[in-house]
């Protein structure tokens, strides 16, 4: 595999007033195209940061951020906008759905991002929802609305999709039902998965996993024979 993303000494800081926060402190680490990883860390560790400057979410105050050779880190508004439709997918915890639009339109609201013909109710049902497509969000149960949030993620065809704890307002069943699905398209597209999680148990199925503390990488490590998220003991 190649390496898609690579952080060098980066560095991000927040100011209020005298006051200065380095929310992430001199951080390395590289990513392989392809890799389902975890992001692991308690609250207030900086992964959510880490997420945002990834994303194109947030500048760095420091350091280098490539991606598939690009300097992220330099770009201007304008090329953040491209970069962020072109090769990201986010997935929150929250599913961001628009609930005036049914689950098909809320899926082709890509078509207004990026030139890529997309097929709605196709890529519903390469999660499960083909049955749903006219559903509106207050139709749906929480896997269902979260499926629809991956639907929407992936309809662009991104380089990597960003899960910022894409189950922490499921139920255990269905998270994993959610988290198979995610590792299945590492598996079966090459799609870069990247998910912020407190839940270590998730680390068992992951490719790489990075842990955070105090802004700082604490640990990489990698999984030789990664388990399925089916198989995990929940």
């Amino acid at each position: 595999m190649s390496t898609l993303i690579e952080f060098k000494d980066v560095v991000k800081e927040y100011k209020s007033g005298d006051n200065v926060l380095r929310a992430m402190d001199n951080v390395s680490f590289t990513i392989d195209e392809g890799e389902f990883v975890v992001i692991l860390g308690p609250s207030g560790a900086g992964k959510s940061t880490l997420l945002n400057l990834l994303g194109g979410l947030d500048s760095a105050t420091n350091g280098q951020i490539i991606v598939d050779g690009e300097h992220v880190e330099n770009f201007d508004d304008n090329e953040l906008t491209e970069y962020r439709a072109n090769n990201v997918g986010f997935i929150f915890q929250f599913y961001n759905l628009i609930p005036n639009l049914t689950a098909v339109e809320n899926v082709e609201l890509m078509k207004d991002i990026v030139d890529v013909d997309i097929d709605g109710c196709a890529v519903l049902k390469s999660v499960g929802l083909e049955n749903h497509a006219n559903q509106f969000p207050a139709q749906l149960s929480g896997g269902e609305q979260q499926r629809v949030s991956i639907a929407r993620a992936v309809a662009k065809q991104p380089t990597m999709l960003l899960c910022d704890e894409p189950t922490g307002a499921l139920d255990s069943k269905t998270g994993v039902l959610i988290l198979n699905l995610l590792q299945e398209m590492s598996n079966d597209k090459n799609t870069t998965v990247i998910i912020v999680t407190h839940n270590a148990i998730l680390a068992e199925a992951a490719d790489k996993v990075i842990r955070i503390k105090n802004g700082q990488i604490e640990d990489i490590s990698i999984n030789v024979n990664p388990k399925k998220v089916e198989d995990l003991d929940w």
